[in-house]
């Protein structure tokens, strides 16, 4: 269905008529310079363009009252000096002559994206646009914000389209606490924000920022709120927050709707945080397993204009289905960001059942600090903030990883009409390695059939496939008794190609090759049997939870922060006699490991399965959103104690497994 991308070139006619270096960064060279670069990129050409249309007045009136709608009105007749004066009443705002056109142009925006999704006329979008949105009030405007667009967003949502769950995402590094406000007693509305706060002495400097502020009312619970204590906060930290707080909260609140206020000053670039516009990438594919991808993102803030127009390139590519790129950096979570997520946790546990069954090893006192971490990210020497002439090398070294001519192909001995393959999937017919294909069987004759050798030969087409670009992933078939041996192959074909790293998640009876070096090029995880294992910081298994809430924790607590601290070149996911997953749940995993490797995934079925599981494995390695896993159920003490002697053994070595900070 695509992705929309809503904009009004009027909204670049506002700007600060008198000097003020607290509001000069708000500019309208902020949404040419990240327009510029969607069409170098060649990204804006792949949107559907809609033309912004302003808000009516009663359209505002979901969110503002009256008497501010009238105020913003007449700013349109003032003069400078009584636009100067009125500009001083409220907090880091500046008024012009457009700004009720323009913030009725930013507000409509961000409604007109919301109507595009949700009558189908596209999967997702973004609207960019200025005035930014999150920090206005119902009768205030304040920094830079006139009108709240999000939160207009999300009540038109709700009363026409007639949503009870929508999900707001706020990446800004300022609090949003104009959102906070407008639904702090609504629980058809989960807010999360991170923002720097540092204990309070960082703008807004709002006690209500701080973690322990969890709503009002019936909405208690549905504020979630991150204060990132110390500057410096990075790739590892955001993953960290996404893993171990907003997706458990996420994927229990089922969301219909997922709006991002997305404030790229989170990113490097603006004072004082190191996270690249790559990991807006990643944050972005994440959320895309929610709400059937259904993703509103509008623009906040952001200021840095070269950092600005990566991000936002960055947001773009991926909503349009393109790979993730490569994440820099060291997969380090910092203490402080980890005292931070343990507080969110604290405070949201009476009211989540996914935080109360969450796992949390102690931190170990070799975590990074963030200036630790920018050592090695810049190799510069450690600083609080990031220097201004470091960013250029570092945004030089940004990947637009291209996308390849097949997205994703099926080898299988199944006709492919009766695997109900969605469209765009490939079915393979031909392409047979001989000449390799035997080699590899002699290396392993007594464990292939003669009619397995065509098999394994489209199998290394496709690994060929994948690792030169050609096919971003892809589906395989073998029998029960090759499959083994198959995946063996693979492994030592994949060290052959040069990768440095492969991630190989095994499901049922398959064992670890037992020829295979142990030597970090390799991470084995067994999903099987009934008890956690651990044979060397590179080799275990975790039984497979039945419960939804353990199926996930075993997702986002363990499977995931060990492929993003990995960081491999290929993964292998091997289903193997007796592997117990459902339709959703092979899907879920499925879409959920293409982030962390940029969609280089070869999943190999046996033959028994593939029917039940090509579609939606193809569907989910394709981009679409995975099913529901079904109703939220909370793990069993069983499922929780098998993660928990994992993490409590690995997070020494897998630093995104840590999810709480030291006793004092």
């Amino acid at each position: 269905m695509g992705t929309a991308l809503v904009y009004h070139e009027d909204m670049t006619a506002t700007r600060l008529l008198w000097d003020d270096p607290e509001c000069e960064i708000e500019c309208p060279e902020r949404l040419t310079a990240a327009l510029d670069g969607l069409r170098q990129r060649g990204l804006e050409e792949r949107c559907l363009c809609l033309s912004a249309c302003e808000a009516s007045e009663e359209e505002l009136g979901l969110v503002h009252s009256p008497e501010y709608i009238a105020l913003v009105q007449k700013t349109q007749t003032l003069d400078k000096e009584e636009l100067h004066a009125l500009s001083k009443q409220y907090n880091a705002v500046y008024f012009h002559p457009d700004t009720f056109h323009c913030a009725r142009l930013a507000a409509g925006a961000a409604l007109q994206l919301v109507d595009a999704v949700l009558t189908g006329a596209v999967h997702n979008g973004l609207a960019l646009v200025r005035p930014p949105g999150h920090h206005s009030q119902r009768a205030a405007a304040n920094g830079f914000c006139v009108f709240n667009n999000v939160a207009l967003a999300a009540k038109h949502a709700k009363q026409k389209y007639g949503l009870q769950r929508i999900l707001i995402v706020d990446w800004d590094v300022h609090h949003g606490q104009g959102i906070q406000y407008i639904f702090n007693d609504d629980p058809s509305v989960l807010y999360f924000s991170w923002h720097r706060y540092e204990h309070g002495s960082f703008w807004p400097f709002l006690p209500e920022s701080d973690a322990d502020a969890v709503g009002q009312g019936q909405g208690q619970g549905f504020t979630v709120n991150l204060p990132w204590n110390q500057v410096g906060m990075g790739n590892a930290d955001y993953l960290a927050a996404f893993l171990h707080v907003l997706l458990p909260l996420a994927f229990e609140f089922d969301p219909e709707l997922v709006l991002v206020s997305a404030g790229f000053d989170s990113a490097i670039g603006d004072p004082e945080m190191q996270a690249t516009p790559e990991c807006f990438a990643h944050l972005t594919q994440l959320l895309q397993v929610l709400a059937g991808g259904r993703i509103c993102a509008v623009l906040e803030g952001g200021y840095h204009l070269e950092s600005l127009a990566q991000s936002v390139c960055m947001m773009v590519q991926t909503l349009l289905g393109d790979p993730t790129p490569p994440l820099l950096g060291l997969m380090v979570p910092c203490q402080s960001a980890l005292e931070s997520i343990q507080s969110v946790q604290t405070a949201q546990t009476p009211y989540w059942t996914s935080l109360q069954q969450n796992v949390a090893p102690v931190l170990s006192s070799s975590t990074h600090s963030p200036e630790e971490r920018s050592l090695r990210l810049l190799g510069e020497s450690p600083t609080c903030a990031v220097a201004e002439d470091s960013l250029s090398p570092l945004l030089d070294q940004l990947c637009l990883r291209p996308a390849p001519p097949i997205c994703t192909a099926v080898a299988s001995t199944v006709p492919g009409a009766a695997l109900c393959l969605p469209p765009g999937v490939l079915h393979q017919e031909g392409s047979v390695l001989r000449e390799e294909t035997e080699a590899w069987a002699r290396l392993h004759k007594s464990r292939f059939q003669d009619e397995d050798l065509a098999t394994l030969g489209k199998i290394l087409c496709l690994l060929d496939g994948i690792m030169d670009g050609q096919i971003r992933n892809a589906i395989a078939t073998t029998t029960a008794l090759a499959t083994a041996a198959t995946l063996d192959v693979l492994i030592q074909r994949c060290l052959a190609r040069r990768a440095q790293r492969v991630l190989c998640v095994a499901l049922g009876q398959l064992d670890r090759p037992l020829d295979l070096a142990d030597d970090g090029r390799i991470l084995w995880l067994n999903i099987r049997g009934k008890d956690a294992a651990i044979q060397s910081m590179f080799h275990f298994s975790t039984p497979l939870p039945q419960t939804t809430g353990g199926f996930l924790s075993l997702i986002l607590g363990l499977v995931l922060p060990l492929a993003y601290g990995f960081q491999p070149d290929m993964v292998l996911m091997a289903l193997g006699p007796a592997h117990g997953l459902q339709n959703a749940q092979a899907a879920l995993l499925a879409a959920m490991l293409r982030s962390p490797v940029g969609g280089r995934i070869l999943a190999v079925v046996e033959e028994e399965s593939i029917r039940l599981l090509a579609r939606s494995l193809a569907q989910a390695l394709h981009g679409e959103t995975p099913p529901s896993l079904g109703p939220f159920s909370k793990a069993t003490p069983e499922e929780i104690q098998a993660l928990m002697f994992l993490k409590a053994r690995l997070e020494a070595r897998w630093k995104l497994l840590q999810v709480a900070a030291p006793p004092p």
